[in-house]
């Protein structure tokens, strides 16, 4: 993702009467790149109607717990696991029907990386990349719930998708 740095200079003033200059580095996001806020993605200007569904659901469910089986028999449910996650939040963006567990995302939409979203899948693990943010519920190698993250894992044994025009 490209991204600008903004620099600004402030000059500090002391009771001794002496002053410095001081860099302040901003990164603005590209932009198709999300950012995050208090835990929560904020979509770009320009995201599709979908997208911006896509990450107000994920935004829902941030924070609530890892949950084995979370989000397949009750769809609005108390935790989640990696694919009731991607899937709730495929689900809420009109993206997909029904939940699927993880190895059901390696045969889903189509193949390789997506402009706004992509589904990231392994037999026994799913996360997905939304608007250069990743929504995972893996972090830190243990399981805590789903979350944004900038961070991007590597995609080295798992199957790249992503749903059709996105």
């Amino acid at each position: 993702m490209l991204s600008a740095t903004l620099a600004v200079t402030v000059t500090s003033c002391s009771t001794s009467g002496t002053s410095g200059p001081y860099e302040l580095a901003y990164r603005a996001p590209a932009p198709d790149q999300a950012f995050i806020r208090a835990g929560r993605a904020v979509p770009p200007r320009n995201a599709p109607l979908e997208v911006v569904r896509a990450i107000d659901a994920a935004n829902r469910i941030v924070g609530l717990p890892y949950k084995w089986g979370g989000g397949h028999a009750i769809l609005d449910d108390t935790g989640y696991d990696c694919s009731g996650a991607t899937s709730y939040v495929l689900r809420n963006a009109g993206l997909m029907e029904s939940q699927m567990p993880s190895r059901g995302f390696l045969r889903y939409g189509e193949n390789g990386h997506g402009k706004w979203i992509s589904v990231i899948a392994r037999d026994g693990h799913v996360y997905l990349v939304i608007a250069g943010l990743r929504f995972d519920t893996q972090g830190q190698g243990r399981r805590d719930g789903p979350k944004w993250r900038y961070d991007l894992r590597s995609t080295k044994g798992h199957v790249v998708r992503h749903p059709k025009g996105f």
